[in-house]
């Protein structure tokens, strides 16, 4: 397929892949990414309008950036009685972000900065701040962030330090109460998201 795309004598050096509306998965992007190393191409950025494909090319490491929509099309709406807050950018420090319902962060949340939900807290970045899910009291909730190596954890009461250890490449992380503990392990990618 790249081949194919480059014709026979491609060019060398940085590539910007623009996936548009594509939905790539991260085995989809391992292959893309192999055949242009093969023609002499790297990778430098992915740009993409569709939400997977930014996290399977964040997951893999790539700077990625995740488009608006195209002019006319409407956004997927939220399910009934289950709103998703979207943040674009970098939370920074002495920031506080705090809404009803699920937050979806496209972007870091530095040390510092302080992000809460009363459902689910995604965080599409790294998370090196504080994140509290489920501030109602919904144990249920859950927070994952591609890097979770955050300060401080808050699952409705219960309260965590983040973990010591460098996190797995490449794996997205979720933490959610277990027992009345913060446990963190991969995340469930499937699972319904939790408004609160």
């Amino acid at each position: 397929m790249v081949r194919h795309a480059l014709g026979a004598d491609p060019p060398s050096g940085g590539l910007e892949l623009d996936c548009g509306d594509w939905t790539l998965g991260v085995t989809l992007l391992a292959r893309i990414t192999q055949q242009l190393q093969a023609a002499g191409l790297i990778l430098s950025q992915l740009r993409c309008r569709d939400a997977s494909t930014y996290v399977a090319g964040s997951a893999q490491g790539w700077r990625c950036v995740l488009d608006e929509p195209a002019t006319g099309s409407e956004p997927a709406a939220a399910p009934p009685g289950r709103p998703v807050h979207v943040h674009r950018g970098t939370i920074r420090s002495g920031e506080q972000i705090e809404v009803e319902g699920a937050l979806l962060v496209v972007g870091d949340v530095n040390p510092g900065a302080r992000v809460s939900a009363s459902g689910d807290v995604l965080i599409w970045g790294r998370l090196r701040g504080m994140a509290h899910a489920g501030c109602r009291g919904e144990r249920a909730a859950r927070i994952v962030a591609l890097q979770l190596r955050p300060v401080q954890l808050r699952i409705a009461d219960a309260v965590a330090r983040g973990p010591e250890d460098p996190p797995p490449l490449g794996v997205t992380e979720q933490a959610q109460l277990v027992e009345n503990e913060i446990h963190i392990s991969p995340a469930e990618l499937g699972r319904p998201l939790i408004a609160g």
